[in-house]
């Protein structure tokens, strides 16, 4: 008895065992065979320093692509502005172009939803990256989603470098783009826990540096106590300070600012920017570019890929090595 079932459990198994190779489903017969030069397509808020770093991280990730044998073309069209209407319409005009892949860094996610649901339509991949449409059928997302907290920690950093107590103001950035409001909502909020921290102004600029700067001098004029300033973006980030240096009243302001470029780690090293929060827009550009490979090799991916920020002081910079 006891060998027959021993006979019965072999049999049994070597029939599963062919019944699953027979029926295995190989999953990477899903795949598809890129050949052909893939043509993808960036379209920023608006022509701008702060977009280099993307565009110097995907263009690493085209040549990992390259050594690999795929080769891929790269075209940036961002409106010379961050104005709206010239944003939807660089989307519209490549949509007809019908390219392998489109990242776009919405200007405003509301607006430039509708035109994103048409491009999907259309059959196309659609990425967003820096700021995303999250109601829209976009792909996936590629970029920071922590703006509140930013703003936030920016704010309770300045008000204890301050001692508490004060007036302070707030480079505001583009009223549209979810980023700056979600920054500015987060400075806010911490405001609130700070009685003796007064708001004295709040100077929306659109991403404009000149008007960042025109803007900070009026403020400076109108408020000479201040004695902090958060800057929200990447305009504002450089332009205020460059007003405060040339006003020769660097590190006398606090000034805490969005974004970490070139003329920003000067501007730290001269002791003007008491800190800087440094998003990974390389990396932006780097996954924007892999995952618009993957969709075209019909790879399933992530709907967010959070890509984070850090706060930089001028002591981070000189542990780098980045400042001597």
């Amino acid at each position: 008895m006891k060998r027959f079932v021993l006979i019965f459990v072999l049999v049994a198994f070597a029939a599963a065992a062919g019944f699953s190779q027979q029926y295995y489903f190989d999953q990477s017969k899903l795949l598809k065979p890129v050949t052909k030069t893939l043509k993808f397509v960036f379209i920023a808020k608006l022509i701008h320093p702060w977009y280099k770093d993307v565009e110097y991280g995907a263009a690493a990730a085209i040549a990992e692509f390259k050594k690999q044998g795929l080769n891929i073309e790269m075209k940036w069209d961002s409106p010379a502005t961050a104005d709206i209407n010239e944003h939807v319409k660089k989307i519209e005009a490549n949509i007809s172009a019908r390219p392998d892949g489109i990242a776009v860094a919405c200007l405003d996610p509301a607006t430039d939803t509708q035109v994103l649901n048409d491009a999907v339509a259309a059959g196309l991949n659609v990425i967003t990256f820096d700021t995303d449409a999250p109601n829209s059928k976009r792909l996936m997302y590629v970029g920071h989603n922590g703006d509140y907290e930013d703003g936030y920690k920016c704010a309770e950093i300045l008000f204890k470098k301050i001692g508490g107590q004060g007036e302070v103001g707030v480079m505001v950035g583009s009223l549209g783009a979810p980023n700056h409001v979600n920054r500015v909502k987060g400075f806010k909020d911490a405001l609130a826990k700070y009685p003796n921290v007064k708001l004295v102004f709040e100077a929306p600029d659109n991403d404009d540096l000149q008007k960042s700067m025109d803007l900070t001098e009026s403020a400076l004029q109108a408020h000479p106590n201040v004695k902090g300033i958060y800057c929200n973006n990447a305009a504002n980030g450089i332009g205020t300070p460059r007003v405060i240096k040339n006003a020769g009243l660097g590190g006398k302001i606090v000034v805490i600012a969005d974004s970490l470029m070139p003329e920003q780690i000067q501007l730290i090293k001269d002791g003007v920017i008491y800190m800087g929060n440094a998003q990974r827009q390389w990396d932006e550009g780097y996954w924007s570019v892999k995952y618009m490979v993957a969709l075209n090799q019909n790879h399933t991916v992530p709907a967010i890929h959070e890509t984070g920020a850090m706060l930089v002081t001028k002591e981070d910079l000189l542990k780098w090595g980045i400042l001597k």
